[in-house]
């Protein structure tokens, strides 16, 4: 199996695009040192064995009016192949929900919730999450501050 991180170039491409992904090649093809065409070349290679997955824009949550953030651990009812489905199809479609991990430990799943204020993150609870039979409990923490808040 070929390995899809060769050296310190693919590293350095990797941060540079991690920072700002619309850097134009020639530009990023200085800050890593090497010339244009083979820095493409790399840039391609990633995307096509994934290790580059896409390109996206971080948007201001506050655009939406989404001026809070929750974190919501799920612990389902039964962790069989239906509730499993249930529960991740379910939150596939909810806007509010920015991520969604599955966890090891007491809870199953992890969500990052965004909300315009309390009672709207109240009634995403109780109109959406509590409604799902699958769900045995919910636990939230508040987002005070971001420290830190990186894609990749």
């Amino acid at each position: 199996m070929q390995q899809k991180i060769a050296d310190e170039f693919d590293q350095k491409i990797l941060r540079e695009l991690q920072a700002d992904a619309r850097l134009p090649n020639n530009e990023l093809a200085e800050r890593i040192g090497l010339s244009p065409s083979p820095c493409l070349r790399r840039v391609r290679r990633l995307e096509e064995t994934g290790v580059i997955r896409g390109y996206t824009a971080l948007v201001d949550p506050a655009a939406f009016g989404w001026t809070m953030m929750a974190i919501a651990t799920i612990r389902l009812s039964q962790q069989n192949e239906d509730e499993i489905v249930m529960f991740e199809q379910a939150v596939q479609g909810w806007d509010e929900v920015l991520e969604c991990h599955l966890v090891t430990g007491s809870r199953d799943y992890m969500l990052k919730v965004a909300a315009s204020d309390l009672g709207d993150y109240e009634r995403f609870i109780k109109q959406k999450i509590a409604r799902l039979k699958c769900v045995a409990s919910i636990e939230t923490s508040l987002v005070m501050s971001t420290i830190k808040e990186r894609r990749g």
